[in-house]
């Protein structure tokens, strides 16, 4: 998302300043062009010969050098977005009152590119009610703040004042501001991770899904400009982004519930939860004790979410399931894309070393209901889930 974006990045003279090293090097990464503003004071706190190499770009930090004059009006009108990290509580106030007495902040005050600010200061200043009133003056003027962390200060302090991390801040843009609009206005639902069924008040029936590849799919299907509900299992996996509702659910039942509610207003659904096919008849009031003798528990089979949305699917609407098989991988996939009133079927084979349940890489197969296929060789499983969305917007302009 970041590939060929411009961004410019001030740095003012803050002991965070050292966390911008880490930010140019993530920016590059993914495919910016970066250009450095520093105050003098930031010079302290990272060299601009660091800044200088991992930016490929000259580090600028006065406005008139030698003989030659940095152009303030073009930089800002030059970049996609201008970022202001570390923001000291000195460059604050004078951002909030329009002094004008450095390159960077002659730069912000032409800029006509989005800016964002992130602060950082110890607690006390940030509490610091003219602290409070810069930041209220600097949203009024449309700039973005992004909130300060809690942790360790400078000072020796455990407070709120530190600057946010580097990979919130890359996270921060491209959601806000690099997203594609590939899938702009369409809605889609997502599950991921497994279903727990009780068996008493401290055990369950469960499976080793870890919910990496709905996630996965999740934040591909965001990052095209989708709306995502994200309905998942118990799972320690976090979205990156505040822009997926999340809807966190324990049992087969639950998932069933929370996805026929939200299928009827969904252009795009995708069933990647390992889901319990079977859950326990009876569920102990209290925890089963351990005897000697075996223990029996009768099962019944849960609600298949797959084919009952199968069921109630309108015409506009796709289907995508998945399907987790042993043998028999391809006979069983495509029966079931029939048999479930699916669109697409996404086949994993526990066969395949490192892929599936647990692992950061995937493999799979695609199919669809025009007989096509699409074989997707391991890779990262965010490698995997953009690959997939890229087949159903194919599919979906076909």
């Amino acid at each position: 998302m970041l590939k060929g974006k411009k961004i410019l990045l001030g740095i003012t003279g803050s002991i965070a300043a050292y966390k911008a090293i880490l930010l140019v090097r993530l920016l590059v990464k993914g495919g910016a062009e970066v250009k450095v503003v520093m105050t003098n004071a930031a010079k302290s706190f990272v060299s601009p010969l660091v800044l200088s190499t991992l930016s490929n770009n000259k580090v600028l930090v006065d406005l008139f050098d030698e003989d030659t004059w940095a152009n303030h009006v073009m930089l800002g009108r030059w970049a996609d977005v201008m970022v202001i990290a570390p923001a000291s509580c000195n460059t604050l106030a004078k951002m909030a009152s329009g002094q004008c007495d450095n390159l960077l902040l002659a730069v912000y005050l032409s800029a006509t590119c989005p800016v964002v600010v992130s602060p950082a200061m110890d607690e006390d200043m940030w509490h610091h009610a003219s602290t409070q009133r810069n930041i209220n003056l600097l949203r009024s003027y449309g700039n973005s703040i992004l909130n300060v962390e809690k942790g360790e200060l400078a000072s020796g302090l455990i407070g709120e004042g530190r600057m946010a991390e580097p990979e919130t801040i890359v996270q921060y843009l491209t959601e806000n501001f690099f997203r594609e609009k590939t899938l702009a206005g369409k809605k889609v639902l997502v599950t991921a991770g497994p279903t727990y069924e009780a068996i008493d008040p401290v055990r369950f029936i469960g499976n080793h899904s870890s919910g990496k590849m709905g996630f996965a799919l999740a934040e591909a299907f965001y990052l095209q400009g989708a709306d995502v509900e994200l309905v998942t299992g118990p799972t320690s996996q976090r979205t990156s982004y505040a822009g997926i509702a999340v809807t966190g659910v324990t049992s087969a039942q639950s998932m069933y519930e929370a996805c026929t509610a939200l299928f009827p207003g969904v252009d795009i659904a995708v069933m990647s939860a390992a889901v319990a096919d079977y859950k326990p008849i009876e569920v102990a009031i209290e925890k089963i004790k351990k005897t000697n003798e075996d223990l029996t528990i009768q099962l019944s089979k849960t609600r298949d979410i797959l084919k009952s949305l199968g069921e109630e699917k309108k015409p506009g609407q796709l289907l995508v399931g998945f399907a987790l098989e042993t043998n028999n991988e391809r006979a069983y996939a495509q029966s079931k894309l029939q048999a479930k009133n699916a669109d697409m079927i996404v086949l994993n084979s526990l066969r395949d070393k490192d892929a599936g349940f647990g692992h950061d890489t995937n493999k799979v197969t695609v199919f669809d209901r025009d007989g096509n296929e699409y074989n997707l060789s391991l890779a990262s499983k965010q490698a995997i889930a953009a690959d997939i969305v890229n087949i159903i917007i194919q599919k979906l302009h076909a």
